[in-house]
């Protein structure tokens, strides 16, 4: 049990190359699925318009 306190208070939390690395991953996933996010996109917020004018 003391080792896992030790790495407890040991762990800093997430550093900057960590989350450098995350929002790598996330701009690439958008680049590369662009098309299908943009046609989703629109259907939804289509959807949402014609909702909004029938009221």
């Amino acid at each position: 049990m003391g080792n896992l306190s030790t790495f407890m208070k040991e762990e800093d939390g997430v550093t900057v190359v960590e989350i450098v690395l995350i929002l790598v991953v996330l701009v690439g996933l958008v680049v590369i699925f662009k098309s299908q996010l943009t046609a989703i996109l629109s259907k939804v917020l289509g959807n949402v318009s014609k909702q909004a004018n029938s009221l």
